[in-house]
């Protein structure tokens, strides 16, 4: 409720009647651009039509946001209502005009979306990672401006490492964030997807995920070993194979050369005789 009240003072929408450059306009639906760092990329249909139909009845309760720029009207808060009024082809909508920066408009509309449970963790991420990336603004900073943790936006911005092609899956299907973070310990955007599969197959809870994660992860661990004594094996058989070489190399030239290899329970004894004189013929 006081972050609520907090935006509702921010947006100006607190003492507007008695303030005549807060005053409620009726403006024209087509004037208004659409705000450029609106978070949120899907819209319930179902929502917006039964928005729709409260408004129909009841008309706009709450006059959305607009500021005034150089390129005209550009909406602040309000999309869903502003949606809605287009759906029932509405002329005007009743707005409150507010002068504000690029980074109050930016951090305005997250807020609001915010306020609604719906908003998807990848959608809020994307949103936390713009206002850092064009506004300069660290975690702590943004922290503050919307009223979260500092742990929560790393968290949520975390997901983002996950790929474009595992990102678009998650937002098109039912899937929690710590499903989705638990995907952040696979390396690959294969293994991650065949995951997300996995996960829409069987119905997994969080916690089977994460156990078939951990599973995997330590198959995989296993595995590598198994790869790493071979390989050793085989530089240790290339290595006797040069010496031997080299003691043949030795006959060749007449010394009785030779080498004799030991197996011990820890490490292989090498041993090679060479005489100090080459053999008589």
């Amino acid at each position: 409720m006081v972050v609520k009240e907090q935006l509702a003072r921010f947006l100006g929408l607190t003492g507007a009647a008695n303030d005549p450059a807060k005053a409620v306009q009726e403006l024209p639906l087509n004037d208004i651009r659409p705000n450029p760092y609106q978070p949120r990329r899907q819209f319930s249909e179902g929502e917006l039509a039964e928005l729709a139909d409260s408004i129909r009845r009841y008309g706009v309760l709450q006059p959305i946001v607009v500021r005034s720029g150089d390129e005209g009207l550009e909406l602040v808060a309000g999309e869903r209502r502003l949606r809605a009024c287009k759906m029932l082809g509405l002329d005007t909508i009743p707005a409150v005009v507010r002068d504000l920066s690029d980074e109050d408009l930016a951090v305005l509309a997250l807020v609001e979306n915010l306020q609604r449970e719906d908003l998807h963790f990848l959608e809020e991420a994307q949103g936390y990672q713009r206002l850092l990336e064009e506004f300069g603004l660290t975690q702590e900073e943004l922290a503050k401006r919307i009223g979260k943790s500092q742990s929560t936006i790393a968290n949520k911005i975390r997901l983002l490492k996950l790929s474009p092609p595992v990102q678009d899956f998650i937002s098109r299907e039912i899937i929690s964030e710590r499903h989705a973070r638990a995907l952040l310990k696979l390396p690959g955007e294969e293994e991650q997807l065949a995951i997300l599969e996995k996960i829409i197959e069987r119905g997994l809870t969080v916690q089977e995920t994460e156990a078939y994660i951990a599973r995997l992860l330590q198959e995989k661990e296993r595995k590598e070993k198994g790869r790493k004594v071979v390989r050793i094996y085989k530089d240790m058989r290339i290595f006797f194979n040069t010496i031997q070489q080299a003691v043949q190399e030795l006959q060749r030239v007449g010394f009785a050369a030779r080498m004799e290899r030991v197996e011990k329970d820890d490490y292989y004894e090498v041993t090679v005789l060479i005489p100090k004189k080459p053999a008589q013929d």
